[in-house]
């Protein structure tokens, strides 16, 4: 269903792969941006892209249960960190890395902008998953 594919002529990526293929008559999922929401609507971790980054991630896997997926079956992502300073991307990055999205390994992007939609947000991660046609079991 999901075929990872990292290019032998380039230079190997650390945690995600260059490619993501994904068969012909498989349901997809397109999903908006996660971003470092409360269900209340408050921004979690004012200030802080590493809290942020784990909000997001939460996130992100409420929007992937809803619709039958889960991180196992994301094949692509864009990471949104309002930050110039590569150590701050890569303090994000080490959140996503440390919640399983990065297993796969998934196809991803990871850009510094210049600011995101909400007032104090840091963090937003878009995601294409895979939903399979049993649903995930849930992680206990």
């Amino acid at each position: 269903m999901i075929q990872r594919v990292t290019v032998p002529g380039l230079f190997p990526p650390p945690t995600y792969s260059h490619a993501s293929v994904v068969e012909t008559g498989t349901k997809l999922a397109f999903l908006a941006g996660a971003v470092p929401l409360d269900a209340d609507g408050k921004i979690v971790g004012a200030g802080d892209p590493v809290r942020q980054a784990g909000q997001v991630m939460a996130n992100l896997g409420e929007q992937l249960r809803a619709v039958g997926s889960d991180l196992a079956h994301v094949v692509s992502t864009d990471v949104y960190v309002v930050s110039s300073e590569p150590a701050v991307l890569s303090a994000v990055w080490e959140v996503v890395e440390a919640s399983g999205l990065s297993t796969g390994p998934h196809s991803s992007t990871l850009l510094g902008v210049a600011c995101l939609g909400y007032t104090g947000q840091l963090v937003e991660i878009t995601a294409t998953a895979v939903v399979p046609e049993t649903p995930p079991t849930p992680a206990a």
